[in-house]
C-alpha cells in the first residue's frame, strides 16, 4: 500500500536531494520545487546495470533523455548505477540530505521499490518526501459517489474532467544546483555518466530526447496538427498525431502542460482538441486501473474469459515469431509490426489491429504481445500498454467484446485507404498502387518480389476464435 506523505515539523535544511525517475524534466515538477525550497539541489539519477547494457530501444531512449536532462541541469546531474534501494539511501547518507524528494511512481513495482527506500531512510534518520505524479490527477483520486473506483472509461473520462487539475507548477529559479563534492559522490554507486553521455551523443529515428525536444514537439503540434486532429488521428499514413506519447512516458513533459495549452489554444472548444483530452484520459482511466488492481500489469483484469484456451507450442512459437517480424502474411499487420521494429514506435490504429491478430487469429494471450511491445516501444506505458491489450482481448476494463475481430485486410482498407503505410513499411509490395498493396493474393505479381504468403486463414481462424468463445460461455465461466 501506499505510503502516504507524513506530516513533519520545522527542520532547518540546506539542501535537498531530488531523485529523478520518470520525470525528466524541470518545468511543471512539484517534487523540484519542494527541494528547491530547502535550499540548494543536488540532482540524482540511478540507473540499474541492465539499463546500461540493453541495446533495445526503450533503454537507449531514457539514456538519452537523461543526457538531456544532464545538459538541462548544467551538468550537475548525479548519475550512478546500481539497486536504487541501495543506492538512494547511500547517496542521502554522503551527502547528509534528511529528505530525499520524488515525484509518486504509481506502477507496481515503482511502489514496491519506493517503500523500500522510504523504509531505509527512516532507519537512517531522513525521509523520502513525495509530490506531485506523472497524471494531471493523481491515480486514485477520481472515484464514483459510492468512493469506489471506476470501472468503465466513459463516466470515469467525465468524473476527470469535472475534478479537474492544479495548474502548472512553477518553474524554480536556474540558480539552485550543488554539485557535491567528489570524496562524498564516491560512496553512491558506481558512476553511469560516460554510458548516459555516449547514448545522448547518438543520432536515433524519433529526434532529439529530453524536455526541450518535447516542448518543441508539442508546440508544433498546438501550431500545425492540433485542429486537424479529430480528422486524421486513425490514419496510420498521415502524420497527423502528436507522437507525445514518448516524451510522457519519460516525464519530458508533464500532461497538465498539455492540458493548460489547449485550454489557452484558439481551438479549445473544437471537437479535435476535446478528442486530443479524450486521449489524455485514457492514459489517466489506465493508470487509475493499475492502481486499484496491480495485478492487472500482467494478468486478466477480468476473470470471465479464464477458462478460454490458448494455443503453445512449437508451431504456435512459429507463428507467433512470423508476428514479431512483420511476415504474417497480411500486409497491415506487418506495415505496423515492422515500423514498430524500426522505429520502436506503432500507430494507435495498428496496434489494435496487431493485438487483434496475436490473441484472436493466432489465439495467443496478450501479456506474450504485451511483453513484446514493452520491450521495444519507446512511448512503453506499463499501465497503457497492458490495458490497451486487455481491451482487445477482451479481458480488461472496457473491452472490446471477445467476439469483435479485427479484420486484418478490412482495416488496412479502410484506415490506409491508398496502402501508404503498407508500402512505406512492407518493401516488397512497393509495386502495388493503391489498395492492391492490402491483397497482393488478389495480383498476378502480388508476390514477386519476395513477401511471404498469410500464415493463416483469417476466417477460418475467426470462427475458431468465436467457437472457444461459445464454448467458453457454455461452460458458465
Amino acid at each position: 500500500m501506499e505510503r502516504p506523505d507524513r506530516p513533519h515539523g520545522p527542520i532547518v535544511v540546506t539542501l535537498g536531494l531530488l531523485w529523478f525517475r520518470q520525470d525528466l524534466r524541470l518545468s511543471d515538477h512539484p517534487a523540484l520545487l519542494a527541494a528547491a525550497g530547502e535550499g540548494s539541489v543536488v540532482p540524482l539519477v540511478v540507473l540499474e546495470p541492465g539499463q546500461l547494457t540493453d541495446t533495445r530501444g526503450p533503454a537507449r531512449r531514457m539514456l538519452r533523455s537523461v543526457a538531456a536532462l544532464h545538459e538541462a541541469t548544467g551538468g550537475a546531474l548525479l548519475v550512478r548505477s546500481g539497486d536504487p534501494r541501495e543506492v538512494v539511501p547511500q547517496a542521502a547518507a554522503a551527502l547528509g540530505a534528511q529528505r530525499v524528494h520524488i515525484s509518486r511512481d504509481t506502477t507496481p513495482g515503482g511502489r514496491e521499490r519506493d517503500e523500500h527506500v522510504a523504509d531505509q531512510l527512516q532507519t537512517d534518520g531522513a525521509e523520502l518526501v513525495t509530490a506531485g505524479t506523472p497524471h494531471a490527477i493523481g491515480p486514485g483520486l477520481v472515484h464514483t459517489g459510492e468512493g469506489t473506483p471506476y470501472k468503465v472509461f466513459t463516466p470515469f473520462a467525465r468524473a476527470w474532467r469535472e475534478h479537474g487539475w492544479p495548474q502548472p507548477a512553477d518553474h524554480p529559479s536556474e540558480d539552485i544546483w550543488r554539485r557535491p563534492d567528489s570524496a562524498a559522490v564516491a560512496r553512491i554507486g558506481e558512476d553511469a555518466l560516460a554510458a548516459v553521455l555516449q547514448a545522448g551523443a547518438q543520432d536515433a529515428v524519433d529526434g532529439p530526447a529530453g524536455e526541450r525536444a518535447a516542448l518543441v514537439r508539442w508546440r508544433t503540434f498546438l501550431e500545425d496538427h492540433l485542429s486537424e486532429y479529430d480528422a486524421g488521428r486513425d490514419r496510420p499514413d498521415l502524420d497527423a498525431t502528436s507522437r507525445m506519447s514518448i516524451h510522457l512516458a519519460h516525464g519530458e513533459i508533464h500532461p497538465r502542460t498539455m492540458l493548460a495549452d489547449i485550454a489557452a489554444h484558439p481551438a479549445a472548444g473544437s471537437d479535435a482538441a476535446h478528442r486530443f483530452v479524450t486521449e489524455l484520459a485514457w492514459r489517466e482511466f489506465y493508470a487509475d486501473v493499475l492502481w486499484h488492481r496491480p495485478d492487472s500489469a500482467w494478468q486478466d483484469l477480468r476473470d470471465a474469459l479464464a477458462a478460454l484456451p490458448y494455443d503453445e507450442g512449437p508451431e504456435t512459437d512459429r507463428l507467433v515469431e512470423a508476428w514479431r517480424q512483420g511476415r504474417t502474411g497480411f500486409p497491415f499487420v506487418d506495415a505496423g509490426m515492422r515500423q514498430l521494429a524500426a522505429e520502436g514506435f506503432m500507430h494507435n490504429r495498428a496496434r489494435m489491429v496487431v493485438a487483434s491478430f496475436l490473441t484472436k487469429d493466432l489465439h495467443v494471450w496478450w501479456p506474450v504481445g504485451a511483453r513484446h511491445f514493452l520491450d521495444h516501444l519507446l512511448d512503453g506505458d506499463l499501465a497503457s500498454n497492458s490495458h490497451g491489450w486487455q481491451w482487445v482481448a477482451g479481458t480488461g476494463t472496457d473491452a472490446s467484446p471477445y467476439f469483435r475481430v479485427f479484420n486484418p485486410v478490412t482495416q488496412g482498407q479502410r484506415f490506409d485507404p491508398d496502402g501508404a503505410y503498407v508500402r512505406r513499411w512492407v518493401p516488397e509490395l512497393a509495386h502495388l498502387g493503391g489498395k492492391a498493396a492490402h491483397t497482393p493474393w488478389d495480383h498476378p505479381d502480388g508476390y514477386d518480389h519476395g513477401y511471404p504468403e498469410r500464415i493463416v486463414d483469417h476466417a477460418q481462424e475467426r470462427r475458431e476464435t468465436l467457437d472457444r468463445y461459445e464454448s467458453t460461455r457454455e461452460g458458465g465461466v
